[in-house]
C-alpha cells in the first residue's frame, strides 16, 4: 500500500513538473522491494522490475537537475515522429522480450504478456517523463487501460482502485502538460536536445 501511493504522489508531482516527482518514484520502488523481499516466497521478477524502476528514476531526477539548471525550470514539448516511433516500436519490442522471459521463466508472472507490456510501458512513461515529452501522459492512459482491468481481476482491489485514480490524474496531467506547451517561453529559455528535462 505504501509503496502504491508513493507511486501515486511521483505522478503528481510529475504533473506540477516538480523534480521531487524522481526522488519519490525512486522511494516507491525501494518499498515494493523490500515488501517483495519480505514475502514468504520472494519474487525475482517483482523485484528485478523494481530494481530497473530505481534505475530509470534516478536517471530521470539527473535530468531533470540539468534542466532546472540551464533553464530554471522542466520543459515540456511534444515529441518528434521519429521520437514517437521510437518510444512505440521500443514498447513494442521489450514487451514481445520481456513476456519471452517470463514464458520461459513461469514463476517470474502469473500473467506474462500483461505484466511484461505494463511493465515495459511503466518504463516508457518514465523515458518520455524524462525527456519532458507529454507523450509521458500517453504513455500512462496506455498502462492504465490494461493495469486496473488486471489489477480488480487479479484481486489486488486496492491497486485497482490506486491504479483507478491514477488515470484521473493522467488526464489531469496530459491536460496540464498540453496547456504547457502552448504557453509561450521567454526568448533562449529553449534548451539543447538532451538536456530539456
Amino acid at each position: 500500500m505504501l509503496g502504491n501511493l508513493l507511486g501515486f504522489a511521483g505522478l503528481a508531482l510529475g504533473w506540477r513538473r516538480s523534480v521531487w516527482s524522481w526522488p519519490v518514484q525512486l522511494l516507491s520502488g525501494a518499498v515494493l522491494i523490500a515488501a517483495y523481499l519480505g514475502g514468504d516466497s520472494p519474487n525475482p521478477g517483482l523485484i528485478g522490475k523494481q530494481v530497473i524502476v530505481i534505475a530509470a528514476a534516478a536517471w530521470g531526477w539527473t535530468r531533470w537537475q540539468q534542466g532546472r539548471r540551464t533553464a530554471g525550470e522542466i520543459a515540456v514539448r511534444f515529441a518528434s515522429w521519429p521520437e514517437r516511433a521510437a518510444l512505440v516500436g521500443g514498447l513494442a519490442a521489450g514487451t514481445v522480450a520481456l513476456a519471452g522471459l517470463y514464458l520461459a521463466n513461469p514463476g517470474w508472472s502469473w500473467n506474462p504478456w500483461a505484466d511484461a507490456y505494463i511493465f515495459v510501458g511503466t518504463l516508457a512513461a518514465m523515458y518520455a517523463q524524462a525527456r519532458g515529452w507529454v507523450e509521458f501522459w500517453f504513455a500512462w492512459v496506455a498502462v492504465d487501460v490494461v493495469g486496473v482491468p488486471l489489477a480488480f481481476d487479479s484481486g489486488y482491489a486496492f491497486s485497482g482502485l490506486t491504479y483507478s485514480i491514477y488515470f484521473v490524474l493522467v488526464l489531469l496531467g496530459l491536460r496540464a502538460w498540453w496547456l504547457r506547451t502552448r504557453t509561450p517561453r521567454p526568448m533562449g529559455a529553449d534548451l539543447p536536445e538532451g538536456v530539456t528535462a
